[in-house]
């Protein structure tokens, strides 16, 4: 295992240097659920935790033998959660300007059998390119059996649908965009990753391979409590798909990052991008999606966004439900029976039951714009009512008074025009067209009319209003 002691429920990282303990009772509940999931998933090890409003608040670790747990400084191997962090370093370079999402990957990194799909595609796992490498099984065996990107798919046949029609997860997918990065960038993508993200995220234990120290990896048998251990392989140009090994003192911070942002690695947005479904969910239930290096899940009522994890010897898991503030993280070193997945969403959902969070107080807005303030109240779209409120930073939110789903909130442009965030008016310009007295007369929200009264005054509804106006039958 590893010769770092630690009691299973102390405590131990802290993100910038102070810890802000849960309550006892949620404590409690915390470790009594992986240490049921230890047991009952018959894994050597487990670590986990929760990171509330960007802290870590509580972490704890079960194992095998007595007394001796890991701590979050141990090293497990996160697998797929490797794509999070090639997914943020394209959205980098794309934010840079050194590539657009629906470029082909041809025009960056020519001569692989992905030349016309597009990055997006890739992001997405929608580019219909096959599961896994030619064989032998790339997760258990050396890169080096793999030394070209032409070893990574099929020359012929790696299409396995049409590019852009379904999700169809692809591991050599995202070895092509680490290949990508390391084509645009001019130097491995390892290093890429430590330079631009690790580095100013403080995340000094993610490495591609393993540092002391650092958990072995096993199998148990499925009808024994016997082990085996398992291989642990530098996959090489199959790396991006899942090679990273990481700590829960580093997950925490990672966690934290994909909660806010942080400008120094990737802003606010283009996060915000990474976590919206990509293409149409395959169950009709939508329970699971992905987006651009992010999976969406629905878990217990919320709406998590993060990453499963597995090689041989491990799983991980962490997800972020925004809504509740709060982050979940769990690692384990068995090939299968511990959910590290499952439990990681189990620990929100014990967090948030126990402690919801609490509402940010009511405040005034610091200034007010007289012309702004003018605007709110109702508006009719037709004879259907609306509410217009002002919000902090000019910020317009339009709310659809029966319950619809044509409500968006509006964020100012310098040329005073505002531009539609979310839900149907998103990407829509919205205009407040004026009176010859320089009143507003109406809102016109890519081309749909908003007017003082249900569709009035007539000079402003499109189509006109019938003269006799509003009539009994």
């Amino acid at each position: 295992m590893t010769s770092d002691d630690q009691t299973a429920d102390q405590p131990a990282v802290q993100l910038d240097d102070q810890l802000d303990e849960l309550l006892p009772a949620t404590r409690r509940a915390l470790l009594h659920r992986i240490a049921v999931a230890q047991r009952e998933g018959r894994t050597p090890s487990l670590v986990a935790g929760v990171v509330r409003d960007g802290r870590l608040v509580w972490s704890g670790a079960r194992s095998m033998v007595d007394g001796h747990a890991p701590t979050p400084d141990v090293q497990y191997r996160i697998g797929s959660l490797t794509k999070t962090f090639v997914a943020v370093l394209v959205l980098r370079l794309r934010d840079e300007g050194r590539l657009g999402l629906d470029d082909p990957l041809g025009r960056h990194l020519p001569g692989t059998a992905a030349d016309g799909v597009t990055i997006a595609q890739l992001l997405a796992h929608s580019a219909g390119l096959a599961a896994e490498t030619p064989g032998p099984w790339w997760e258990r065996t050396e890169g080096t059996l793999r030394p070209e990107l032409a070893d990574l798919l099929e020359p012929e046949g790696s299409l396995k649908h049409p590019a852009g029609r379904r999700h169809h997860y692809s591991n050599p997918g995202y070895a092509l965009l680490g290949a990508l990065v390391e084509e645009l960038r001019g130097e491995p993508w390892g290093e890429v990753l430590r330079r631009e993200v690790l580095a100013p995220l403080r995340m000094d234990r993610t490495t591609l391979l393993p540092r002391h120290p650092h958990a072995g990896g096993f199998a148990v048998h499925p009808w024994a409590d016997v082990m085996l251990p398992e291989p642990l392989t530098d996959t090489g140009r199959m790396g991006p798909a899942g090679q990273l090994w990481s700590t829960g003192a580093d997950l925490a911070r990672w966690a934290a990052f994909l909660a806010g942002g942080d400008d120094k690695v990737l802003g606010a947005e283009s996060l915000a991008e990474m976590r919206r479904p990509a293409v149409g969910p395959d169950d009709a239930a939508w329970t699971s999606c992905y987006g651009f290096g992010l999976q969406l899940r629905r878990e217990g009522g919320r709406l998590l966004y993060g990453h499963s994890g597995s090689m041989p010897g491990f799983t991980a898991g962490l997800w972020v439900s925004e809504d509740d503030g709060l982050a979940g993280f769990a690692l384990s070193n068995a090939t299968s029976g511990a959910n590290a997945p499952q439990l990681a969403a189990q620990l929100i959902s014990i967090t948030a039951e126990h402690e919801p969070r609490l509402p940010e107080p009511w405040r005034p807005l610091p200034d007010v714009d007289d012309e702004l303030l003018a605007l709110t109240g109702p508006w009719y779209w037709g004879a259907a009512p609306h509410l217009l409120r002002l919000k902090a930073d000019r910020v317009l939110e339009l709310t659809e008074l029966t319950g619809g789903r044509r409500g968006s909130r509006f964020r100012p442009r310098p040329d005073g025009t505002w531009i539609g965030l979310d839900n149907y008016h998103a990407g829509e310009t919205l205009r407040v067209v004026r009176r010859a007295d320089g009143t507003a007369g109406h809102l016109d929200v890519g081309s749909f009319v908003y007017t003082r009264e249900p569709y009035g005054p007539a000079e402003a509804v499109p189509g006109g209003v019938d003269p006799q106006g509003w009539q009994a039958f």
